[in-house]
């Protein structure tokens, strides 16, 4: 019998696959793609109908060759990369680079590394599919485009090592769109009410909410209206108009897809989305569990579809039956909750063994692929049990003209919650339910609870809540969230601090340059229509030339635009009254990593260099020096004393050199409107004009 080879990604399949297939089978890995676009170049022909030209990527000749030698050896070659866009791009390059004509080529794919999955794709192996190819050459090449057209003007705007990108760009524009809403937000006042009352017979008393009057819903909004309210209330006899019992059923989850794995992650683990897909992968590539071998216990990793495949869900039904009985079976098969697209080869991310319970495998995993681990498994199994079943009850509470409310719930039933829970889950709503109360309870006023509230501003993006984003807006796909992020963090774009995500100074300047010169390139409703079309190439229905044809001339001519208006730009240091203390020259202003700093132009000479601190002039509010703009060791941007440490003064918002009227505390900028910093004094006014 003659010798097969199979060609996979990553050298970590190699040995679990071989293990499967046996001596007939040689394993090999491409250790990812092979050949791509030059780096020295754009590398697309647009003269010819913007054919990419393709070169075997340095560091990869002796892989190749290596490969070539195996192909001359084997009867039979199969291509075993990634089931998706780019593992069918990585086989597709194979096919050319090696040389196979089309009686060679069996592609050959498996959404996880077991050997019922791996065997059975070798029973049934197929042709390249060219539509996923050209989905993901399109996307190579547009992405090309923007970033080895925009880069440079970025590089000559502002600093070289600058970048942009087709996903990047937009991504950094909802960031900064965010960071503009939190600065321009001005907190509203509101109050809420509570009234402690005693139930005759009941040794705890129950806690009303405030809720409107007889016609409806009514919010408190100064300590006025409260002062009117609560004096009425003192005057009025509370008793309960309405009890309503019931149940409300809270449904089982879906199983993971990559963008949910990523969010739960980031939330419950503390993972950023690069830690959570680099330890996915190892779950799915293969681990070596003591009594099995190096075996995937997950499915493929990227994806974004929940759909669940038949014998997963059997064995799935089985093992809920046994250990936990009937009851806690899901009572119908749930309906696939994705709405756009879905890479639909694919299932969701689940255990490839249910009964591989974390338990099982903790000792061979490290800590943090154990947690991720339980993490899919809890949430597959939840996916597949029935939904868990609260109790209820609303009362509602008149006293006079005005209503309250008081509801509990109690869980009857716990279904999935038995295996998995949300942050909220453990929360019982309101107040211990009270059995005995009804129509007929006396009640008594113990005391009226009034607190004074400020609306807040809209929370900083996470990078959960980022890919949450992402993925209803339809910008990138699941292969892009990760490597997004991290790009725009890694060119400091972005500073990550205590899990929020906050613009720095140079992520401002490259977002303002590019909503200037390329306004459509960060438009997200533009972005997310490219995002269709690519997905339509994929589906065949769209020619991948057709959508990079429409694409570049508006490309091409947005940069000449640019570029013309740039050409008049000179970017000179700008030289400041500081004067060097190691040669006596005055220093310059300069862009680096972290923004600006004051550095010797003598250099090389004298390598001199300072923190650059940017006055605003405006005194500062507690000790009367000057106050400049700071930076934290991230790059976010503040404002604090030029005396610190003497003087604690600090602010995330620009004051500005106006007193409060009405207190005569210091203001601040608030987008177009100046604020008093103190929120419970509440002055605003608009912006004078020349400050804006």
């Amino acid at each position: 019998m003659g010798k097969n080879l199979v060609i996979v990604e990553s050298p970590a399949k190699v040995k679990t696959i071989k293990k499967f297939l046996g001596s007939n089978y040689e394993v090999c890995a491409s250790n990812g793609h092979i050949r791509d676009l030059p780096k020295s170049q754009m590398g697309i022909d647009i003269e010819n109908d913007f054919e990419p030209k393709y070169i075997t990527i340095r560091g990869k000749g002796d892989i190749l060759a290596n490969l070539k030698k195996q192909v001359k050896k084997a009867d039979k070659v199969y291509l075993a990369t990634d089931p998706d866009r780019e593992g069918e791009a990585i086989s597709w390059h194979l096919s050319q680079a090696l040389k196979l004509d089309d009686k060679h080529i069996n592609r050959i794919s498996f959404n996880e590394i077991t050997k019922n999955a791996v065997k059975a794709s070798i029973k049934e192996p197929r042709k390249i599919d060219m539509n996923l190819v050209n989905a993901q050459q399109s996307r190579r090449i547009l992405d090309r485009m923007v970033g080895y057209k925009i880069s440079p003007l970025l590089w000559a705007k502002v600093k070289r090592g600058l970048s942009a990108g087709r996903v990047q760009s937009v991504a950094l524009r909802i960031i900064c769109d965010r960071e503009d809403e939190i600065n321009s937000f001005i907190p509203e006042e509101y109050w809420t009410l509570d009234a402690v009352l005693n139930v005759k017979g009941e040794k705890k008393p129950v806690v009303a909410h405030f809720y409107g009057n007889a016609d409806g819903r009514m919010d408190i909004k100064s300590a006025a209206e409260m002062d009117a309210v609560v004096a009425k209330l003192e005057k009025e006899q509370f008793a309960v108009e309405s009890v309503k019992k019931g149940e409300k059923s809270k449904k089982a989850p879906l199983p993971f897809t990559t963008s949910t794995l990523q969010q739960e992650a980031s939330k419950l683990l503390n993972f950023s989305t690069q830690k959570t897909m680099r330890l996915a992968q190892q779950l799915y590539e293969g681990v070596d569990i003591a009594g099995k071998g190096t075996i995937g216990i997950i499915t493929y990793l990227r994806t974004d579809s929940t759909r669940v495949a038949e014998e997963a869900q059997v064995m799935a039904h089985d093992y809920i039956e046994s250990k936990y009985g009937d009851k806690y079976l899901m009572q119908s098969d749930k309906k696939n909750g994705s709405k756009k697209k879905i890479q639909d080869a694919h299932e969701a991310i689940r255990p490839t063994d249910i009964s591989l319970t974390p338990a099982d495998v903790k000792e061979s995993l490290s800590r943090d692929q154990f947690r991720l681990y339980q993490l899919i498994w809890k949430r597959f199994t939840a996916s597949r049990m029935s939904d868990a079943v609260y109790e209820t009850t609303a009362v509602r509470i008149k006293a006079g003209e005005y209503r309250f409310n008081v509801s509990a719930s109690k869980l009857k039933f716990d279904g999935f919650m038995s295996v998995y829970k949300d942050e909220d889950d453990d929360v019982q709503t309101g107040n211990k339910l009270i059995s005995g109360i009804d129509e007929n309870s006396e009640l008594k006023l113990d005391n009226l609870d009034k607190k004074q509230h400020f609306t807040q501003p809209p929370a900083h993006y996470t990078e959960a809540s980022l890919v949450k984003t992402l993925e209803e807006l339809g910008i990138g796909r699941p292969s892009t969230y990760a490597p997004t992020i991290t790009t725009i963090i890694a060119r400091r774009y972005v500073a990550k601090e205590n899990k929020n995500l906050y613009v720095t100074e140079l992520g401002e300047a490259v977002n303002n340059i590019m909503l200037k010169a390329f306004p459509t390139i960060v438009d997200v409703n533009f972005t997310a229509t490219m995002e269709a079309l690519l997905d339509s190439v994929e589906e065949g229905t769209v020619d991948w030339k057709t959508v990079i044809r429409n694409f570049y001339p508006d490309l091409d001519e947005s940069v000449k635009a640019a570029e013309k208006e740039l050409e008049n730009v000179k970017i000179e240091d700008e030289v400041t009254d500081v004067v060097c203390d190691v040669c006596g020259r005055n220093m310059v202003i300069k862009y680096g990593p972290h923004g600006k700093f004051l550095a010797c132009p003598g250099f090389p000479e004298c390598r001199n260099t300072k923190p650059y601190l940017e006055k605003i002039g405006v005194a500062c509010p507690k000790c009367g020096k000057e106050i400049v703009m700071r930076k934290t060791k991230k790059g976010r941007r503040y404002y604090g004393c030029e005396d610190n440490p003497e003087c604690d003064f600090m602010s995330w918002q620009k004051p500005v050199a106006k007193k409060c009227p009405k207190c005569g505390g210091y203001m601040v900028e608030k987008g177009s409107k100046i604020a008093c910093a103190d929120e419970n004094c509440g002055y605003v006014e608009q912006k004078p004009k020349y400050a804006e």
